[in-house]
């Protein structure tokens, strides 16, 4: 009984040192993390944008995404290297790119709705990349807020479970490393050519054709040179794939 009077009291104590919305922001990260928040300081800088203005140096997210890149690359490459004791290091490279790729990040900073809690607008279009940016951010506001064995356990239990870390295994992460890797070998030459073009609507788009040796296999069209080589470099594999088994994927490479 009197640990419940403490807690309340300590609950009341807290709410009426934070504003309403503090206090909202407060228990939407401690929904997340399952840890109470410590300083809501480096919550809201988590969650704050760059600004344009000259005169103003607020703080924003990049330098704890910054942070935040470091501390889930260190407890990422721990879990991997104790999970998988035989695999080489060509193989814990590969599953670490996975997990920590930019892909991979802004499924995970949507999944958790984190742009929901930015703490100012922008003028400016947000980022295609801005919700994994800010997951490593709020790693980073974790890392400082707790502990690094807290931080690591928030990640591995709440944010980025071992369940989730599996199913990455067998994922292909870019269709171009794997088409270069498997050329080399192979001993033969897959290169591209990208063409910028201009459609009827006189929108710039990139078009994509990729050649085995002297053999032109596949084409792709999109908006950027790196999507329009990666999605030809996706029906190429496909395309190869089905004269002759490209994708292996052991843990041990002799």
């Amino acid at each position: 009984m009197e640990l419940k009077k403490y807690i309340s009291k300590f609950l009341a104590k807290r709410k009426k040192n934070l504003s309403e919305k503090d206090y909202y922001f407060s228990n939407e990260i401690t929904k997340i993390t399952g840890c109470s928040v410590q300083d809501i300081n480096l919550y809201r800088e988590a969650f704050s944008l760059k600004t344009s203005s000259k005169h103003t140096k607020s703080k924003n997210y990049e330098r704890l995404e910054f942070l935040g890149d470091s501390v889930l690359g260190t407890i990422i490459s721990c879990h991997l290297f104790a999970t998988y004791p035989d695999a080489n290091e060509g193989y814990l490279t590969q599953m670490k790119s996975k997990i920590v790729n930019r892909k991979n990040l802004n499924k995970l900073g949507t999944e958790l709705s984190l742009t929901k809690f930015l703490q100012n607008e922008s003028k400016t279009a947000l980022s295609e990349n801005l919700a994994g940016n800010l997951f490593e951010a709020l790693v980073g506001a974790i890392y400082l807020d707790q502990d690094y064995d807290t931080c690591r356990k928030i990640i591995l239990e709440r944010l980025l479970t071992p369940k989730a870390i599996n199913q990455l295994e067998n994922k292909i992460i870019s269709y171009k490393s794997l088409l270069l890797e498997w050329s080399q070998k192979k001993k033969v030459i897959i290169k591209y050519e990208t063409l910028e073009e201009v459609q009827a609507n006189k929108n710039m788009v990139f078009r994509t054709h990729v050649w085995l040796n002297d053999e032109k296999i596949s084409n792709a069209t999109e908006i950027s040179k790196k999507k329009s080589e990666e999605k030809a470099a996706q029906r190429a594999f496909y395309i190869l794939n089905k004269k002759q088994s490209i994708l292996e994927n052991p843990k041990v490479h002799p």
